[in-house]
């Protein structure tokens, strides 16, 4: 398993990274924030991106993708994370995407895949109902009414649903709340009888929706896969999804972390930079550490959802050992970037706040370190 990219990923991220720093620098988060822009995100940048190819990079080659691979989709996150770009990339793309490739239906795939890696549609995931992320714990009934089902209940927290052509709703039709058996996935169309879409005000500023829908009729071509068997491809998307937050948690992290760093040895006090000081050349040290600690993680997590050696337990333990090291190692070297920047730190004047921002929302987004530690724990037990 390679913990680093190879030649054509490293390409990839290099030419990530020059297209965003040209195109979606930190600026164009302020002003998207600034001008409250409805959909979070720069529709021409988002064509762009589709453009480069970005939008095929995980599917398959039968599917209209390009067969790069999450590894391929990291080195691009990584660079969403240093710069703040926002797009629909997690969303529409890894997250929604991944289920209709996962559990679709040719018919299904046939109808999505070609308008989802085109930028001609877009479909957001809806799966939380409450603040705690849990795939297991949908209460969401969808009820038989004939040959349709009936949608009642609410999601929060839809990533870009503001603006979604559909959603990918995960609903129970058996089971209880906390049980994996009984959960089935549905397309509901965002202009449906019944749907209601609201958006909700997050910490960083992006697209993120409450979903209610009010006894939304769906017919059986709605479902994706067989009824109540929805988990497995629900979570194998996730992982997806949650390996692809921890890189952009690294390249946001791995920004902070250069910009303190630089700021240690600009800023001076006493005559001397503050950086020749020993109690902050240690916790900077410290950071370091953990972040190399984090990229070890993040890289093995993206290579295990590529390799098809491993079992669905296998990756997923490492997905969730991804998402909660590089939530651990964020958390500590923002509150570090903070202090080390003063009382500036916390200012909107310097990017480290909207980092600490965006980085405290992904924290939380596909599962929290609470979450991902007891997941681990869980698997391995299994696994044992």
């Amino acid at each position: 398993m390679s913990l680093v990219y190879s030649e054509e990923q490293q390409l990839l991220a290099d030419t990530a990274a020059e297209f965003l720093m040209a195109k979606s620098p930190v600026t164009a988060q302020r002003k998207l924030r600034d001008e409250d822009v409805a959909e979070g995100f720069d529709a021409a940048l988002w064509r762009e991106m589709v453009d480069m190819g970005w939008s095929a990079i995980p599917f398959p080659e039968a599917l209209g993708g390009l067969a790069f691979g999450c590894k391929g989709l990291g080195a691009v996150f990584e660079q969403i994370g240093r710069n703040l770009s926002a797009s629909p990339l997690l969303s529409s793309i890894v997250l929604g995407g991944s289920v209709i490739e996962l559990a679709g239906s040719e018919a299904q795939q046939a109808a999505w895949m070609a308008a989802l890696i085109g930028g001609d549609k877009r479909i957001a995931l809806a799966v939380d109902e409450t603040p705690r992320h849990d795939p297991a714990a949908v209460a969401l009934r969808a009820e038989r009414a004939g040959e349709d089902y009936v949608l009642k209940g609410s999601k929060a927290f839809v990533a870009d649903g503001v603006g979604a052509d559909a959603f990918i709703v995960a609903a129970r039709t058996g089971g209880q709340p906390g049980e994996q058996g009984g959960i089935s996935l549905f397309i509901v169309a965002a202009d449906a009888v019944g749907v209601q879409v609201s958006p909700m005000k997050t910490l960083d500023s992006r697209n993120h929706a409450t979903l209610v829908l009010n006894e939304v009729r769906v017919g059986a071509a709605a479902l994706l896969g067989a009824e109540g068997e929805g988990f497995a491809a629900l979570d194998a998307a996730l992982d997806r999804g949650r390996v692809c937050l921890a890189a952009e948690l690294l390249g946001a992290t791995q920004s902070l972390f250069d910009t303190t760093v630089e700021y240690l040895k600009t800023r001076v006090q006493f005559d001397v930079p503050i950086g020749s000081f020993q109690a902050l050349q240690h916790r900077a040290a410290w950071c370091y550490a953990h972040l190399q600690l984090a990229r070890s993680a993040v890289m093995a997590g993206l290579a295990a959802m590529d390799d098809p050696a491993l079992d669905a337990a296998a990756r997923a333990r490492m997905a969730s050992l991804a998402k909660w090291k590089a939530g651990d190692a964020a958390h500590r070297i923002s509150r570090e970037a903070v202090q080390m920047h003063g009382g500036m730190g916390v200012t909107d004047e310097l990017d480290v706040g909207l980092h600490l921002k965006r980085i405290r929302v992904a924290q939380a987004s596909l599962g929290d370190g609470d979450f991902h530690v007891q997941r681990y724990g869980d698997l391995s037990m299994i696994e044992a």
